[in-house]
């Protein structure tokens, strides 16, 4: 059985700051994805590592 690394988290509400604790808490390293408007938001600040998505679209668009 191999042990998870690493989680992507596709989201940006409290669901993902969530996700990214429980993570931390197991040891467990947090991507996250945003916009160019979530670029201040506490769910890309949590993230061990995040990268910027759909550059030059909305929020909802940048998927």
């Amino acid at each position: 059985m191999k042990n998870i690394k690493t989680v992507l988290v596709a989201n940006r509400g409290e669901i993902a700051i969530r996700i990214m604790r429980a993570c931390h808490e197991l040891g467990i390293k947090t991507i996250g994805i945003h916009s160019k408007e979530d670029v201040g938001t506490l769910h890309r600040q949590k993230a061990d590592e995040s990268y910027l998505i759909g550059e030059g679209l909305s929020p909802t668009q940048a998927i």
